[in-house]
């Protein structure tokens, strides 16, 4: 067998062992969804075989572009974005595909130009967007402009599902408020996400659901808005319990706000479950660290990035992978029978 002046194997013994072309070949290395099965076990049997590792910086001057993967966000919650990467890197972890991460500022009169240069500057193989800004469709118009793959990441359906996965939130927080309800809760706080947020207004238009189907009205006394943050959460949680009658639950639309009703209502001499209920969104880490634990709606943050992931970067397994993910609710020990 012929090698290269290295001795290492290369692409053309690949080639002539496995009997097919060398673009077949690269097609196999750049995992192309243009091959049958059978062609790519065969090639990628050969591969494994002689040891054969493709030269990065040769495809990706052939490709004009690198093996990075683009995770674009203007999100405060870090809890949410460490989920997202930990989802990425699952999906790309021996591979050679790498992970960039790039924080930007939605309120930006800039941001589409910020983004613009990051995009011809990295030369991308494909870019996963985040909500708020996921829900920004001239941030999508711009990838198809400057041939980026992109895929989105939300709440609700935004684009093609090639271009997209996205979660079930109005539904799964109405399942959760109507738990509220099923454990003989009627008075029921909710503190909101921030304006401008696709998801906060989806986990709203849930609390409004589960209310009205119980013939539940709204009382906006207990109805406060937060930022998705822990200091924000116990801001509200004051706010909602110095209301009168003070709610017996209260639905935060993230973990972290959670925590800080907790916070609050524990600094007001409140027990929890026994005075106050509170019910999260997400199942983060510090959902099951805080006492008591807490109930929680579990939102499948690293399978949905896994999955955008796999869109970006073999189009074939993704396909395998859903599109929409559905919410389940976690019982733990801060919810008591009213």
């Amino acid at each position: 067998m012929k090698k290269s002046k290295d001795g290492k194997p290369t692409i053309n013994d690949v080639a002539r062992l496995s009997g097919v072309s060398k673009k077949t070949v690269s097609r196999v290395i750049n995992r192309s969804p243009l091959l049958n099965d059978a062609t790519r076990e065969k090639v990628e049997a050969v591969i494994a075989e002689l040891g054969y590792v493709p030269n990065p910086q040769a495809r990706a001057l052939a490709l004009r572009r690198n093996f990075l993967i683009g995770l674009i966000h203007d999100n405060p919650n870090a809890q949410m974005v460490l989920g997202v990467q930990e989802g990425i890197l699952s999906a790309i972890r021996d591979t050679e595909f790498a992970l960039v991460v790039r924080p930007v500022n939605r309120r930006s009169p800039d941001m589409l130009d910020d983004v613009r240069a990051f995009l011809e500057q990295q030369r991308l193989f494909g870019v996963m967007l985040l909500p708020p800004i996921s829900e920004n469709d001239a941030l999508a118009e711009l990838c198809d402009e400057l041939g980026v793959t992109y895929v989105r990441m939300g709440s609700v359906k935004l684009d093609e599902d090639e271009h997209m996965v996205a979660s079930n939130d109005r539904e799964a927080v109405s399942q959760a408020i109507d738990y509220l309800i099923r454990r003989g809760h009627r008075r029921i706080g909710f503190v909101a996400g921030p304006e401008g947020f696709r998801s906060a207004a989806e986990r709203s238009l849930g609390y409004r659901d589960a209310l009205e189907m119980a013939g539940i009205p709204l009382d906006d006394a207990i109805m406060a808005e937060g930022n998705y943050t822990f200091e924000t959460g116990i801001a509200a949680g004051r706010k909602l319990l110095a209301a009168t009658p003070r709610p017996g639950a209260i639905f935060a639309s993230n973990d972290e706000m959670a925590a800080g009703v907790l916070h609050a209502a524990r600094t007001l001499g409140l027990s929890v479950p026994e005075d106050l209920s509170i019910v999260g969104f997400d199942d983060t880490a510090i959902a099951a660290h805080i006492w008591p634990p807490l109930t929680t709606v579990r939102w499948p943050i690293q399978a949905m990035a896994r999955a955008a992931a796999l869109k970006l970067i073999d189009p074939a397994e993704a396909r395998k992978q859903p599109s929409h993910f559905l919410s389940d609710l976690i019982e733990r020990a801060s919810v008591a029978t009213c």
